[in-house]
């Protein structure tokens, strides 16, 4: 038997020579030695060339896969052994290898591979794949080599660091797959073959040490790029997907997409978010190449059998990951036991340091991996902050269930179907909505457009997922911000236990204030961005230049999209500004003078009016006080008590609940060292109280009628600053009660804690337990089914809608498309009133003529309902009108007639204004220029 040994190389100066030494040791010497580099940057090839000659060695940059391609044609030995530069093989292990492929008649082989450099604990022997896409070797980790598993044995597949394969194989099946470049590449070759009929074994007796370089991070290149797990959790999603029989496809695919959500959360609550977001990456990167997972399935068609007995024996047992679950929670009981051992151990010392005393005794071994899994099992556990945070989310989460499907009512209108019709919206200038109309759309359709169409282009499931995260996120939010403010304004180390009082003070707002029940899509977006704002805006005080300028770039996005939902928010951004640059320039003159000081707050507040150009520019030939319109519905606005209490109009919590965080804050102010800061809060409020004067006095003439600017977002600065106050004031204002002579002053911290503490505890316990809501699911339309088909197949075939009776007076409006969803709201609410059309209807309810029937067709009216209860004598005129028959309609009560002569399709097309492609293009630059300021240069300033 020939056989040609074939080392692939890529960085591999440090393992290269032991494993050049180990390949020249062999007992049984290969026939040819032939080496790959696929692009080294360090000194590889040279070393490969001085130890086996230049003809020995090629240079094909790429992947293992291709590597391996390039090699093999010019290899025409029977066996091809496969190593890495990484792997050094025992003397004997060829020897072994080739003796049981002989005398078993496999087609692959692979040895047992051990840890490298410990050269005792076992890796592999032979591997499969679970279900879950999880890599098994079917060991315990950390499991040591005494010769339990010396075993030769059937397998699916053998790592390819050591893998003899018959050179006939590797043609016949292609070699390895090419979009596996790194990982998972082993099993998908193994899985392939058995499929083909070929025998993979694994051959203790022959024993490689492996370093795994690119698994353990010891090894970056291209293709595994700074996040391994990335290409890892992509390669196991891939093979499987690929490889599973088409009848078990669907149920495979659900099951990955849902254990990668839950590996996401474990990732989360372990406090590990850099793999969360790694894992989310992976399976983004498949789903966006599905003719990737087509081309690899249709590649595989005829290799065999996918169900055949002998593959389903090879592969893991569907039980596995039930066993590791279990093994999870076995680690979190360990890691608890071993946790509070080891805080008795470092009390114990402690007290012996403080005594003088010494004690001997066993110490700690070699940490393993079950080590450190458990220190990442154990804080979680064992840190109450942790554990309260994942109470909060949950308890959010549940608060917010009824957002799980679609949603409407309040301030809310329903969602269209698909993030498509919020594209339309964005980008056409003239809107086929009502009579059609070159009102401009709202601002906040933008993100929620690109948020839909990430959410597989779903614009309920946009909605739903606003409402369902934005409690979690404000919280989240509030506590890094929480962590830093409380730092600069008290001097002293974050208290866990009081930013998590923060957090869950402000995330109670959006609940507790009645926002969210309300459906008022504007506020609970704020409520959610706000403190990530505020947290941006730190940068502006960073001793580096860049940073400042970054701080500026970066808090003029998120102001930008703040104020798309409440435009409130750059008013006050504005008045902020102001009053902040002229306490500068009071106090340091010469500092507020420079341009690196002013600059950056420039560019916050000119950020917003220039992304949201398209639809400022828009409000010009309406009423401009319009842009100062929240997102939704208009609704009632908050009273002078209501501001304080952090309340709206409707269905909320109790204001007393929320008054109680005016005394603390008052309170507040009476440590002196952190004085100043909560002074700074006071000033905050009384900015937003001013802005509240300003706003209360703006009328916004619509032509649906008069209102008044939204408030909401200066119930949340108001709300925000007082809990800010408190946050900075907490730390260390317990201690300057406690130990105090005066008697009283216990009691009243103790009174101002348990006001503190019933703020967020009983506003959240509201929403969640006793909240009342606006909100529920789509309700059954008035139009009947036909006409509603009818009214989708284009915008010119609408339903009028009239509604009223003769005595208490009509009203009307048209059906078109999928009705009134969000985001046309406001424009219908800037689109003048169709004088035309209300003579005609008027008409139409007296005296219908002949003419007139045949005009309204013209409007773009198909049908005309009148909803239970019908007025009987407006119903019997129209029964008698010349040009108009009766229609059918579900419900009895419900009158329903159609015109004979068919509305046009362009009855309510119309031409969009010629300036709007144009600031659509500069708002798609300036984002994307913005977008690219915001992030880091690639050299700081100083």
């Amino acid at each position: 038997m020939t056989v040609t040994a074939l080392l692939v190389s890529h960085d591999g100066v440090r393992w290269l020579p032991a494993v050049l030494a180990g390949l020249l040791d062999q007992q049984r010497r290969p026939d040819r030695i032939l080496a790959v580099d696929t692009g080294s940057t360090d000194d590889s090839v040279a070393l490969l060339t001085d130890s086996l000659g230049p003809d020995s060695v090629l240079s094909h940059p790429g992947s293992f896969p291709e590597a391996v391609a390039h090699a093999v044609e010019l290899i025409d030995t029977e066996w091809v052994w496969l190593l890495h530069d990484d792997a050094n093989p025992h003397p004997d292990a060829l020897a072994e290898l080739l003796s049981a492929a002989e005398s078993r008649g496999a087609d692959i082989a692979g040895p047992k591979l051990r840890e490298w450099p410990s050269l005792r604990r076992l890796l592999e022997l032979g591997v499969t794949i679970s279900g879950a896409g999880r890599r098994e070797t079917g060991l315990e980790r950390g499991e040591y080599d005494q010769g339990q598993h010396d075993e030769i044995r059937e397998v699916l597949a053998v790592n390819t660091a050591g893998m003899l394969v018959r050179r006939s194989v590797l043609v016949e099946l292609g070699g390895f797959d090419p979009q596996l470049p790194v990982f998972g590449n082993d099993i998908d070759f193994g899985w392939r073959a058995t499929r083909a009929g070929h025998t993979a074994i694994v051959v203790p007796q022959a024993v490689v040490f492996h370093a795994e370089a690119a698994t353990r991070g010891a090894r970056r290149t291209p293709l595994t790029g700074q996040h391994g797990h990335i290409a890892e959790r992509r390669a196991a999603i891939y093979t499987l997907l690929v490889n599973t029989p088409g009848r078990n496809l669907a149920w495979q695919w659900l099951r990955l997409v849902f254990g990668s959500l839950v590996r996401v959360l474990g990732f989360l609550l372990a406090r590990a978010p850099r793999l969360a977001g790694d894992e989310i990456v992976a399976l983004a990167g498949i789903h966006a190449h599905p003719g990737r997972i087509r081309t690899g399935r249709r590649a595989r068609r005829d290799l065999g059998d996918p169900r055949s007995p002998r593959l389903k024996k090879l592969m893991a047992p569907w039980w596995l990951p039930a066993r590791h679950g279990i093994d999870f929670v076995t680690d979190v009981g360990t890691a608890v036991v071993n946790q509070g051992r080891d805080a008795a151990e470092r009390r114990r010392a402690t007290r012996m340091a403080e005594s003088g005393t010494h004690e001997t005794g066993p110490t700690p071994d070699d940490a393993d991996e079950l080590a450190a899994d458990s220190s990442v099992i154990a804080r979680l556990v064992t840190n109450p902050t942790a554990l309260a945070t994942v109470a909060l989310v949950l308890f959010a989460l549940w608060g917010a269930r009824e957002a799980l499907g679609p949603l409407t009512g309040g301030a809310l209108s329903p969602a269209p179907e698909t993030a498509g019709s919020w594209w339309r919206l964005i980008t056409e200038g003239w809107h086929e909505i009502g009579q059609g109309t070159d009102a401009p759309s709202p601002a906040y359709l933008l993100p929620l457009a690109v948020l839909g169409t990430i959410l597989l282009g779903s614009a309920t499931a946009a909605v739903s997922a606003v409402f369902l995260l934005a409690i979690p996120v404000a919280g989240w939010g509030a506590w890094r911000f929480g962590r830093v403010v409380a730092e600069l304004g008290s001097g002293q180390p974050a208290s866990r236990l009081i930013l998590g009082w923060g957090a869950a003070a402000w995330a109670a707002v959006p609940a507790a204030s009645g926002a969210w029940g309300q459906g008022r899509l504007g506020f609970i977006v704020a409520a959610a961005l706000l403190p990530w704002l505020a947290h941006a805006a730190i940068g502006f005080f960073e001793p580096g230049i860049d940073r400042r300028w970054r701080a500026g770039w970066r808090t003029g996005l998120l102001l930008a999209l703040l104020t798309a939902f409440t435009p409130g928010a750059w008013v006050f951004g504005v008045l902020l500004a102001l009053v902040a640059l002229g306490l500068v320039l009071g106090f340091a003159p010469a500092i507020a003078r420079r341009r690196t000081v002013w600059g950056p707050v420039l560019v916050a507040v000119l950020v917003p009016p220039l992304l949201l150009l398209p639809g400022a520019v828009g409000m010009l030939g309406n009423d401009v006080s319009a842009l100062f319109l929240e997102a939704g519905r208009v609704m009632a606005k908050p009273g002078t008590v209501d501001l304080l209490a952090g309340r709206l109009p409707g269905p909320s919590a109790p204001q007393w609940i929320g008054l109680l965080l005016v005394p603390v804050a008052i309170v507040a102010l009476l440590r002196s060292r952190t004085r100043l800061a909560v002074v700074g809060c006071w000033l905050v409020v009384a900015l937003a109280s001013v802005e509240t004067l300003v706003l209360s006095r703006v009328t916004i003439d619509l032509p649906a009628g008069a209102t008044r600017p939204g408030l909401g977002f200066t119930l949340m600065v108001i709300q925000g600053a007082l809990i800010v106050a408190v946050v900075i004031a907490g730390h260390g204002l317990w201690a300057s009660f406690s130990g105090a002579n005066f008697s009283l002053r216990q009691p009243l911290a103790a009174l101002m804690v348990a006001c503190a503490v019933i703020v967020p505890v009983g506003g959240l316990g509201w929403w969640v337990i006793d909240g009342d809501n606006l909100l529920h699911r789509p309700g059954e339309s008035e139009v009947p089914a036909y006409m509603a088909q009818a009214a989708e197949e284009g915008a010119g075939h609408g339903v009028l809608m009239l509604h009223g009776d003769i005595e208490s007076g009509f009203t009307w409006r048209v059906h078109r498309e999928d009705g009134i969803t969000l985001g046309e709201d406001e424009v219908l609410a800037l689109t003048g009133p169709d004088k035309k059309l209300d003579a005609q209807v008027s008409e139409l309810l007296s005296a219908p003529t002949p003419e007139l029937t045949k005009q309204l067709p013209e409007q773009g009216i198909d049908y005309v309902v009148m909803p239970a209860p019908a007025d009987g004598q407006v119903a019997a005129t129209l029964d008698a009108a010349t040009g108009m028959v009766q229609a059918s309609s579900s419900d009895r009560r419900t009158r329903a007639w159609q015109f004979e002569k068919g509305a046009p399709d362009d009855a309510v097309e119309g031409d969009a204004p010629a300036w709007h492609p144009f600031l659509l293009a500069w708002q798609v630059i300036a984002l994307l220029v913005v977008i690219v300021l915001c992030g880091p240069s690639r050299k700081e300033q100083a």
